[in-house]
């Protein structure tokens, strides 16, 4: 069956959605491993103040994929090239985390339980309204009396990750190169909107929506951008490479967790449907990326749900799983 059939069955609960009005636009792509691909495009870019058509050319604000696209990869190259253990703690990146508490739990945090989300943080923390300046935020996290609490997914995790990769290479996440095809931000003009940010008094275009990575100028958790082909290109290569990076993107570290990546269980965003050699992951925003190593093939849906507001029941959830089913009923 072709990848344009599949995109088909695919792209019909997204067009639906859109015309709902539940949201103003999204692109939905579709690659195999050998680099074939479909991609189409529905609704706006942007409907307030102007509108302007979504197409398959639209920069997306990426949110949560900087997790999978980024910071993972990046952590993953440097266990593989020998200059960090995945299994040794995180100060010994960052010498002065917690440290004025020598038995802090926070201490004995590794790079492998960040990757799989299997730390105490707390999920969600409002760190920008405790300044803007990125340099004392960043200690802010570093030295703040964290409670311990279950472990859940936290952005704090990543974060940390890229704190470590900061330090580790000298330099600041946003003088870093964001990979092939990606930026820190985009031009107006061809982003898709995100919210109208009552924090900073604006609708956002081209500029990053997450409000802590926004005041951090640059973290691990979001803050990326890219069009459909570039997500898919990325897909390709991780469907196409058999490095270690890969496998342990691949390899459990919970019923729901690899190393960055969620895999399928009973409710997930990838649908009912997908084998269970599937990894994804979703940003806040409106993006997704699923990749199935067992039918060669991944798919990428972005919207841009969150606009103008967050506060409005897009139904992206619903979605995701249906574009998913739809996807992978499409062979029978």
């Amino acid at each position: 069956m072709s990848l344009e059939t599949v995109l088909d069955r695919g792209f019909a609960p997204l067009a639906e959605v859109v015309a709902a009005g539940r949201i103003p636009g999204g692109v939905l792509g579709v690659v195999d491993a050998a680099g074939a691909r479909a991609v189409r495009a529905v609704g706006k870019a942007q409907t307030v103040p102007i509108e302007r058509a979504m197409t398959a050319q639209t920069w997306f604000d990426l949110a949560s994929l900087t997790k999978v696209l980024f910071t993972t990869p990046r952590i993953l190259a440097l266990a593989e090239e020998g200059k960090i253990d995945l299994d040794a703690p995180l100060t010994t990146a960052i010498p002065d985390f917690a440290q004025y508490n020598p038995d802090n739990w926070q201490r004995k945090v590794t790079f492998r339980q960040c990757l799989g989300h299997q730390t105490p943080f707390p999920g969600v923390f409002p760190l920008y309204t405790y300044g803007t300046d990125p340099n004392l935020l960043r200690h802010f996290v570093l030295q703040h009396a964290w409670s311990a609490g279950p472990a859940v997914y936290s952005d704090i995790n990543f974060i940390l990750l890229g704190i470590a990769l900061e330090r580790l290479g000298g330099k600041g996440i946003r003088e870093m190169d964001p990979g092939p095809g990606f930026a820190w931000s985009a031009d107006p003009s061809l982003a898709a909107a995100t919210e109208t940010d009552p924090w900073r008094g604006r609708v956002l275009v081209g500029e990053v929506h997450d409000e802590n990575c926004a005041a951090l100028a640059g973290a691990g958790h979001a803050g990326l951008f890219g069009t459909v082909s570039a997500v898919l290109d990325f897909a390709q290569r991780v469907l196409s490479e058999e490095t270690e990076a890969v496998r342990l993107m691949r390899t459990p570290l919970s019923g729901r967790r690899t190393h960055g990546w969620e895999r399928p269980y009973e409710g997930w965003s990838g649908g009912e449907h997908c084998s269970p050699e599937t990894i994804g992951h979703t940003g806040f925003t409106g993006t997704g990326l699923w990749i199935d190593f067992s039918r060669g093939r991944a798919w990428t849906l972005l919207t841009n749900r969150v606009h103008p507001s967050r506060h409005f029941d897009s139904g992206i959830f619903v979605l995701r799983r249906a574009v998913g089913d739809a996807i992978n009923r499409a062979e029978g």
